[in-house]
C-alpha cells in the first residue's frame, strides 16, 4: 500500500510538473496576424517542411485568437499547481485530463513521426488516466448515482 502511495505521489510530480513546464512558454506577447504572410512575401522561409508548417499554423491560430494561447497556460499551470500540491492532486487530474488528451493528440496528428515526443506524451496521458482511476471510488457516486436510477 505503502508503494502505490508513493507512485501516486511520484506520478502528481510527473504530470504536474510536465503541466506547469508546458505553461510558461504561453505567455509571451502574441505575434501579429500578418507575420507569417510577411515571412513569406519577403522570402523568408517560414518552414523547412508541409509538418513543421502544419504545426505552425495550428499553433499560430491558438495565439490569434487573442485569448486562448494564454487561457491554455493558464489552465496547465493551474493544474499543474494541484497536482504538484499533493492535497488538491485528485481535482488537478480531473482539470489536467482534457490538457493530456489534446497533447496527445497533439502530437499523435502533427508530430507521429516524433517516435520520442509521442512516447512522452502517451506516458503523460497513461500517468493521469492512472491518477483519476487511483481514486475512483471517491468519483463514483459523482458519476453514477443509484438513487437517481431506481424504479419504484
Amino acid at each position: 500500500m505503502k508503494t502505490v502511495k508513493i507512485l501516486i505521489i511520484i506520478l502528481n510530480l510527473y504530470v504536474g510538473g510536465f503541466m506547469i513546464y508546458g505553461s510558461l512558454g504561453k505567455f509571451k506577447p502574441t505575434p501579429k496576424p500578418t507575420e507569417i504572410i510577411e515571412k513569406v512575401q519577403s522570402g523568408e522561409e517560414v518552414a523547412p517542411s508541409e509538418d513543421i508548417l502544419k504545426i505552425k499554423n495550428y499553433i499560430f491560430g491558438m495565439k490569434q485568437s487573442g485569448f486562448f494561447w494564454p487561457f491554455l497556460g493558464i489552465m496547465e499551470f493551474f493544474a499543474g499547481f494541484l497536482l504538484v500540491s499533493q492535497i488538491f492532486s485528485r481535482i488537478g487530474a480531473i482539470v489536467a485530463i482534457p490538457l493530456t488528451v489534446n497533447i496527445f493528440l497533439f502530437h499523435l496528428f502533427l508530430e507521429g513521426h516524433e517516435i520520442g515526443e509521442l512516447l512522452q506524451t502517451l506516458a503523460l496521458l497513461i500517468a493521469n488516466i492512472v491518477l483519476i482511476g487511483s481514486t475512483y471510488k471517491i468519483w463514483k457516486p459523482l458519476l453514477f448515482d443509484k438513487e437517481l436510477v431506481k424504479v419504484s
